[in-house]
């Protein structure tokens, strides 16, 4: 065997560990990103021809992809009043093409949302401290402190962010000069409205947990920068 042979065979031999450990220090880095999806009556809300719920299932979409190419694992899980769909963090080739196909088969039966059963599940399949990204709505503090113990417990074990919406409706009425007597009740309830969103925000916040509260057509430029954020900070 001649000195160039011998050299083109530890070449590709460097080559091929280099590979392994670059890919083996991927591996290690990457952290699992999952978008749970409240699929409950709070998320059939309209707007601009879409429910809450299909602009939560693009944003999972695209957060999903940005996660994998930033290596990270991305995985998905679906609830309303019990577990939907449930596919494991990853980052493997067809990963997108999977979370697709379990997104386009997602339906609601307009029940109360279950996140007793959330946490539960959450606590069993997601060992690894991961990112929760949650795509839900709440449209009162009462109603969100309702649900607290449990995202207390998950923010404990993984980084937490809950993802909720603007009542973009109640803020069109904050913006508009009132008049008469009906639209100034109109606008005190208003008022009641974004205080409470802001509250949320608040509360979760004081209890460790990561909050964004926006808009539906924002949605999925937000979670990004939240991502990003998190990113940025090594959070995740």
């Amino acid at each position: 065997m001649s000195g160039d042979d011998i050299r083109t065979i530890n070449w590709k031999a460097t080559t091929r560990k280099s590979r392994l450990m670059v890919n083996q220090y991927q591996d290690e880095r990457s952290q699992q990103v999952y978008s749970l999806i409240d699929k409950g009556r709070v998320m059939q809300m309209p707007f601009n021809g879409l429910s809450l719920l299909d602009y939560a299932i693009n944003a999972c979409l695209v957060i999903s992809n940005i996660a994998i190419k930033k290596f990270d694992k991305a995985g998905l899980l679906t609830f309303q009043d019990k577990i939907g769909a449930m596919l494991p963090a990853s980052r493997k080739n067809n990963q997108m093409a999977v979370i697709q196909e379990v997104l386009y088969h997602q339906k609601t039966a307009f029940r109360k949302s279950d996140f007793s059963r959330l946490h539960t599940h959450i606590h069993s399949k997601i060992t690894q401290r991961s990112l929760l990204l949650l795509f839900t709505n709440f449209e009162s503090l009462f109603s969100m402190e309702r649900q607290l113990p449990y995202l207390k417990s998950l923010s404990h074990r993984h980084l937490l962010v809950v993802i909720f919406f603007e009542n973009t409706e109640m803020k069109s009425l904050l913006e508009e000069p009132a008049g008469t007597v009906k639209e100034i009740y109109y606008k005190a309830i208003a008022e009641k409205f974004s205080y409470d969103k802001k509250s949320i925000v608040k509360e979760l916040n004081q209890n460790g947990i990561q909050a964004v509260l926006t808009t539906p057509e924002q949605l999925t430029i937000n979670t990004i920068n939240k991502y990003l954020e998190l990113k940025a900070r090594n959070l995740i």
